[in-house]
């Protein structure tokens, strides 16, 4: 019987974009600019956390955010009347960003004006976490409204995730939620992984958050 050539498809995709990804990562890397890709599932608090991290930042950081979506401007459009320069990108039904994609949209950013980047990606906890976007620092959100076991079932993600906010904290009482069981699964499947809890309805957490984010992004700059 004839062998038959057998290409995998995936594997040479993602492949190809880990190489756009550090290309990516290494020129934002030469121009002084912080790139964050925070991740998670829909409803988990990513724009309302994003809000609470730009208010909290020096004045010395000139933020900006993209915003993917399938489709809408509702976050692009919350942003900008924080008075942050935001950028709508829609993927088309794509569930993910990948580095060509990250590029495209950064280049309608003049990075002479903008040293402090965050990606709000598609929310997913599946298909963002397989393409490195570029970024300096993955981060994601599990909020207590989606059970403590999410590690376990979607260990991905809080493998590529340098930071992991545990939102809604406010709300621990009315939810079946284990902080320390959630912390032991995210040990687990990443011992180095930094975790905050957080209420982006109360603001409580963001401080240690957004003080680890700077010193993060001048150790990183170096």
């Amino acid at each position: 019987m004839p062998s038959v050539e057998i290409i995998d498809l995936k594997k040479k995709v993602l492949l190809d974009n880990e190489v756009e990804a550090k290309k990516l990562r290494d020129e934002m890397k030469n121009k002084k600019s912080f790139y964050i890709n925070l991740m998670s599932s829909p409803g988990s608090g990513k724009t309302s956390s994003i809000l609470n991290i730009l208010k909290r930042l020096p004045e010395d950081i000139k933020p900006a955010v993209l915003e993917a979506d399938i489709d809408s401007d509702v976050d692009a459009i919350t942003i900008e009347n924080a008075g942050v320069r935001s950028i709508q990108l829609h993927t088309g039904g794509m569930c993910h960003l990948d580095a060509d994609m990250s590029r495209q949209a950064l280049n309608n950013l003049p990075m002479e004006d903008y040293n402090f980047i965050i990606l709000e990606n598609v929310g997913n906890l599946v298909c963002p976490a397989e393409f490195d976007a570029g970024s300096a620092l993955n981060m994601c959100i599990l909020s207590i409204t989606e059970g403590h076991d999410k590690p376990l079932k979607y260990p991905l993600m809080f493998e590529t995730c340098d930071v992991v906010i545990i939102n809604k904290i406010d709300a621990l009482e009315v939810f079946d939620f284990d902080m320390d069981k959630a912390k032991g699964y995210i040990r687990e499947r990443n011992p180095k992984a930094k975790v905050f809890p957080v209420s982006a309805k109360t603001g409580e957490g963001f401080d240690d958050l957004v003080n680890y984010l700077i010193n993060y992004r001048l150790e990183y700059l170096k």
